[in-house]
């Protein structure tokens, strides 16, 4: 089975660029890549990093919600989900510009 080089990358099913091109050697000290990413591809670097200083699940937590819910005694506060979502809305929007 031969393996054509016309297959698109996800990036370019996106539409962003996805070519890495090689620079023009600088000096003979210094020969390097140089690498084009899309803006996708940045904002996801961008959250990866904004996520990996988020805190880490509290598993007693999760242990004690699920045995309140196992119970019955778990209730749902909805004016408080809406209010959480809400303000969700509103950090993503301010972020993003």
């Amino acid at each position: 089975m031969k393996i054509e080089g016309n297959v698109q990358s996800v990036g370019g099913l996106l539409g962003g660029s996805t070519k890495a091109t090689k620079a023009a050697p600088r000096a003979a000290s210094s020969s390097g890549d140089q690498v084009d990413i899309s803006p996708l591809s940045a904002r996801l670097q961008e959250i990866s990093a904004e996520m990996s200083g988020a805190p880490p699940v509290d598993a007693s937590r999760v242990a004690e919600i699920k045995q309140a819910i196992a119970e019955g005694r778990f209730q749902v506060n909805p004016e408080r989900i809406a209010d959480g979502l809400i303000e969700s809305v509103r950090q993503m929007l301010v972020s993003g510009r």
